[in-house]
């Protein structure tokens, strides 16, 4: 490629010289300031920059590639923002960015397992991984799958209100427009609720940090699903309580075991997911809800029911929460599987005694949630188009769902359950009695797996995956699991 004559401050052979026409290439896409941010942070990378050498000024930087000088000054006021530039004032800017040492590395793939048994590294590894693997283990959903359009209009929507509303920290207990709004939401599955019933939080994760906070000190007993959600588990078990596992079927958990383990251990809590449960897809029976309570009331221990996956039910099942009326059952909620991952919107429902309680932990460890993120989701919630994009949203899994499970089918592999909503699918290859067998076959389709074993509260293997229906029309997921029935009938 022919680079175009260099600016005059580049020509002295000290000085690096770019190439120019590769720059212009990307400006034809168009003027913005993106571009001309990507173009040299290109540059940066291929190491175009020696440290120390001077950028040229911005007027001779607009009229040698054709930009306007506006779109020079933001463009270099953001590499220096990125570490790649440093204005020295009279003299301009210099880069002052070295490749692999001024920033962090980045892990390499091979330093993160991609399809770990370690949930903590499960986790990052989806978050980090920019291969383009097939995440079929992932708990969100495809960002296609999001409507990030009106997402983007409520944004700019919300942004065009007065100034004073991003100024200032929100309420301790959230946005109150939207509490008012969840009340609504939660009277309609009977769950009894006010506005201070609720409190927002930083997604469902933050709701489970304030109330293990609140109910539970290191060493006590806490009862949880086996399998159960491997976020929870996890967290328990670093914040130091002692987890009982109880088995978890079709219908629900085991209630046998359940009155077995409470009336042995005496555990401060059970954390539950009764509807649409992560992993297996489940949904607790009104019969066993209803012996839940029973033994929660007899053996004097809290329920704390997550219920994040209930935007994907279309007939509403019973709660605990609504059975008992917030006197033992701390309801827990949250919009992250539906929206974009950055709004992260949480909720806990309980009595006015433990709203309280957790207001205060809130307060000790930040203050207020973010109402900027609070004030979006009620436009969206008000106008009417989330629930539209969730009853869009339920028909798109229910075809997912039912086209993995005739996939599933047709390979002999073995589901937990059918569920009738949601997009998990607890499955297992047959023979395979231990899950982390298949990831290195998996590695080599470009798949990442959710084993069974983090969604285990104590230490032990389990032949069953979890899988994400919205990822599963992919020929890779055919061929991986073709593969894995293939070693494992021999």
């Amino acid at each position: 490629m022919n680079a175009t004559p260099p600016i005059k401050a580049l020509a002295d052979a000290a000085e690096p010289r770019v190439d120019s026409s590769q720059l212009k290439s990307v400006f034809l896409s168009g003027t913005s300031v993106d571009s001309i941010v990507f173009a040299l942070v290109d540059s940066f990378e291929r190491r175009t920059w020696p440290i120390g050498s001077r950028f040229p000024s911005i007027r001779e930087f607009a009229r040698h590639y054709g930009v306007s000088r506006y779109a020079v000054v933001e463009s270099f006021d953001r590499l220096v923002a990125m570490g790649y530039l440093e204005a020295r004032r009279g003299a301009g800017f210099f880069a002052v960015y070295a490749p692999g040492e001024a920033r962090a590395e980045t892990p390499s793939r091979s330093s993160v397992s991609r399809s770990s048994s370690d949930p903590v590294e499960f986790t990052r590894a989806l978050l980090q991984d920019e291969s383009g693997a097939l995440k079929v283990g992932a708990p969100w959903l495809p960002e296609s799958w999001i409507d990030a359009e009106y997402v983007q209009t409520a944004v700019r929507a919300v942004s065009r209100r007065p100034g004073s509303l991003f100024l200032q920290h929100g309420h301790p207990m959230g946005y109150g427009p939207l509490r008012i709004q969840i009340g609504r939401v939660a009277d309609a599955l009977d769950i009894p609720a006010q506005a201070s019933d609720v409190l927002l939080c930083t997604g469902s994760s933050q709701a489970i940090d304030l109330i293990a906070r609140h109910l539970l000190k290191p060493g006590d007993t806490v009862l949880v699903d086996d399998p159960g959600c491997f976020h929870i588990c996890n967290y328990l078990r670093w914040f130091g309580v002692r987890l009982v596992p109880i088995p978890r079927h079709v219908n629900g958990p085991d209630v046998e075991a359940l009155e077995v383990a409470a009336r042995a251990h005496r555990p401060k809590a059970y954390f539950t997911q009764t509807v649409l449960q992560n992993p297996t897809g489940s949904t607790t029976s009104a019969q066993a809800l209803i012996r839940i309570l029973a033994l929660a009331r007899a053996c004097d221990f809290q329920i704390v029911e997550d219920d994040r996956n209930a935007d994907f039910e279309s007939l509403p099942a019973t709660r605990l929460a609504a059975l008992d009326g917030l006197e033992r059952v701390i309801y827990v909620r949250s919009f992250s599987m539906t929206l974009p991952g950055s709004f992260r919107v949480g909720y806990v429902i309980a009595s006015d005694q433990i709203i309280d309680a957790l207001i205060r932990i809130k307060l000790r460890l930040s203050v207020s949630s973010s109402q900027f993120s609070e004030m979006v989701l009620h436009h969206l919630l008000l106008d009417g188009h989330y629930r539209k994009f969730v009853d869009r949203l339920r028909t798109r899994t229910a075809l997912a769902r039912s086209a993995t499970l005739d996939q599933f089918d047709a390979l002999g592999l073995e589901v937990f359950c059918r569920p009738r909503d949601g997009h998990f699918l607890w499955a297992r290859v047959p023979g395979c009695e231990d899950s982390t067998e298949c990831i290195a076959l998996a590695e080599r389709h470009n798949v990442m797996l959710a084993t069974g074993e983090p969604f285990r509260p104590a230490p032990g293997t389990s032949p069953w995956m979890r899988f994400n229906v919205a990822y599963c029309q992919d020929a890779r997921l055919q061929a991986f699991l073709t593969d894995a029935r293939s070693v494992h009938a021999s």
